[in-house]
């Protein structure tokens, strides 16, 4: 008869500012959109735009700008004359969000600016999923020829 064992292995980390970085402050592994993440000032927005590099789709174009940080950082316009009911650009704002939480790591160390072109709704999920992992790849692949401090 064989007796079966339980092995529990345990990794601890360093300090307790390593694991808030592993699993956030909560205590548990980062899926939100927190404000390190988010490019809330004019400030911040202005120089995305002075630095002039931008890539556009259809629907999307995304303005870049290294940044000396090792977590890119996101920041959105939906304007009215885009869709003009409250909800329809909150839910552009939010797919575009999700877009980003799920792709932000290959787009370490840039700050982007993504303004919405034209409408989309619940229908053009696929195309604009598709548009923007097609913007966050030509970033990527950019990004490497970018110079750090722009």
């Amino acid at each position: 008869m064989l007796s079966s064992q339980l092995v529990v292995l345990r990794v601890v980390p360093a300090s307790q500012s390593e694991l808030t970085q592993i699993l956030g402050p909560e205590g548990v592994p980062e899926q939100g959109f927190p404000r390190r993440a988010r490019l809330v000032k004019t400030d911040e927005f202005s120089s995305v735009f002075n630095f002039r590099k931008r890539i556009s789709g259809q629907h999307l174009v995304a303005y870049y700008k290294p940044n000396p940080q090792p977590k890119a950082r996101l920041g959105l316009i939906v304007g009215k004359k885009v869709a003009t009911a409250a909800v329809d650009r909150n839910y552009m704002r939010r797919v575009l969000r999700e877009l980003f939480r799920v792709q932000k790591s290959g787009l370490a160390g840039l700050d982007i600016v993504i303004r919405v072109q034209h409408r989309f709704a619940r229908k053009d999920y696929l195309m604009i999923k598709q548009e923007f992992l097609g913007l966050a790849d030509k970033l990527a692949r950019t990004r490497a020829r970018l110079p750090l401090n722009g």
